[in-house]
């Protein structure tokens, strides 16, 4: 049986099991990893499905994945929504909540609703790495991976001195071999001309796959968007019929400080392996999130 087909199958089939054993016996015997004893089934199937059960792959993935956290605590440590409360309440960023026609999650970052003299390119960064750890729990993002939309519409001279090669090469490293997750494409949209030298910066880090699927729609990109996405799934301000991108946004930010325990123990643990089982919710608690802001 091949990866794609392996894919299809429920967590608990038997099939996976020596895939599993695998992965875990080969990441155990791994020295950079030496001081850990076991590994989950879940937290394993994530990297697992994730280059559709090859295993060589599988381990790569695994091991750049610890090795990104180790090498940028500065982010990987922080993942609480709370440290970016202010610049979520600007509807800067939402999950919608309808896949696509592939079954992928479909992102959107507004890039103009972040102000580069409140919020470092880090913290920025954090609520994409916070948004990553909660859809790679989902079997079906798993299998389906995602697909962001970044509308650089507001982007500006202070946000392109935040970009630096080091942190470019931390996107860039996540985008193509660091996280456990198929990024199916990748679509730029009110790009303006002086956000090339950033994309130049961020390009080469990108392997050749990631690069076919990026897309550049410029400010005509209502009817562009609609050949890749279904007008049912987009928001109005982006052609299509779904809900509009600030209750979107808020809906995704309620989500994010429902999981902020769960986020919280992932960025304390020594490897980011905290599964939940199939019955289990990602919602913690239920937050208002107005009071936090008081």
């Amino acid at each position: 049986m091949n990866g794609p087909k392996l894919n299809e199958l429920p967590d608990d089939s038997e099939q996976l099991g020596p895939y599993v054993s695998s992965l875990r016996r080969r990441a155990l015997q791994s020295n950079e990893l030496s001081a850990v004893r076991t590994f989950s089934d879940d937290f394993l199937l994530k990297f697992l499905r994730a280059r559709d059960f090859d295993v060589e792959l599988s381990l790569k993935l695994f091991l750049n994945y610890h090795r990104w956290r180790r090498e940028s605590p500065e982010i990987s440590t922080c993942l609480s929504p709370s440290s970016v409360l202010d610049l979520l309440h600007t509807s800067y960023h939402a999950v919608l909540p309808q896949r696509d026609h592939t079954g992928s999650r479909v992102l959107i970052y507004r890039i103009g609703q972040w102000n580069p003299k409140d919020w470092s390119a880090f913290q920025v960064f954090r609520i994409s790495l916070m948004t990553s750890e909660i859809i790679a729990m989902e079997t079906e993002t798993q299998r389906r991976g995602l697909k962001a939309i970044f509308d650089l519409q507001g982007w500006s001279l202070g946000h392109a001195l935040q970009v630096n090669p080091s942190i470019a090469r931390k996107i860039s490293s996540v985008l193509s071999d660091s996280f456990p997750l198929k990024v199916r494409g990748i679509h730029l949209v009110n790009e303006p001309m002086f956000f090339r030298p950033v994309f130049a910066m961020i390009r080469p880090f990108l392997p050749d796959k990631i690069k076919q699927r990026i897309h550049m729609h410029g400010s005509d990109f209502h009817d562009t968007l609609c050949d890749f996405f279904s007008p049912h799934v987009l928001p109005p301000e982006y052609g299509g019929e779904g809900p509009g991108i600030e209750k979107a946004c808020q809906d995704w930010t309620s989500q994010l400080f429902r999981s902020e325990k769960l986020l919280q123990q992932i960025a304390t643990h020594p490897t980011g392996d905290i599964a939940i089982t199939p019955g289990d919710s990602l919602i913690s608690e239920e937050v208002d999130i107005d009071q936090l802001s008081e």
